[in-house]
């Protein structure tokens, strides 16, 4: 589902985001676009799986000042993920891992765990992230 908006407050984005997910969408994105007489705006496109279309509806008209919304059926694929915990230099740290037919594809640290310790180590996250990468 998607909708152009240019006449909303921005900071109302990060509401109708966490909303969003909350109620099951499995992502929410924005695109900076061009509007008629050529004026700024934004492209809000709403994942959703086919049984929640109507209760995200509701809510893109309700949470948003759109007066119109797209609807188009995509097909999407992702990776088996898995969450497993890992002992670091840091401690135990969750990485998100992604299985394609049964054979592990990535292994990437979890954002949350990354940002918890640069603030305690007082690390940048960039090295924090590179310590974790080397990690199998």
């Amino acid at each position: 589902m998607e909708t152009n908006i240019d006449d909303m407050n921005p900071e109302i984005y990060s509401y109708v985001f966490e909303k969003f997910f909350q109620e099951g969408a499995l992502d929410v994105y924005l695109s900076p676009i061009m509007m008629k007489k050529n004026r700024p705006g934004t492209k809000l496109s709403v994942l959703v799986e086919e049984d929640s279309v109507g209760k995200m509806k509701k809510m893109i008209f309700l949470e948003t000042t759109t007066l119109g919304i797209r609807a188009s059926e995509i097909q999407r694929e992702a990776l088996e993920r898995r969450f497993i915990k890992k002992e670091t230099p840091f401690g135990r740290v969750t990485f998100k891992e992604g299985y394609y037919q049964g054979e592990r594809v990535k292994s990437t640290p979890e954002y949350e765990d990354c940002r918890r310790i640069a603030k305690e180590q007082d690390l940048s996250i960039s090295k924090v992230y590179d310590v974790l990468n080397k990690i199998e």
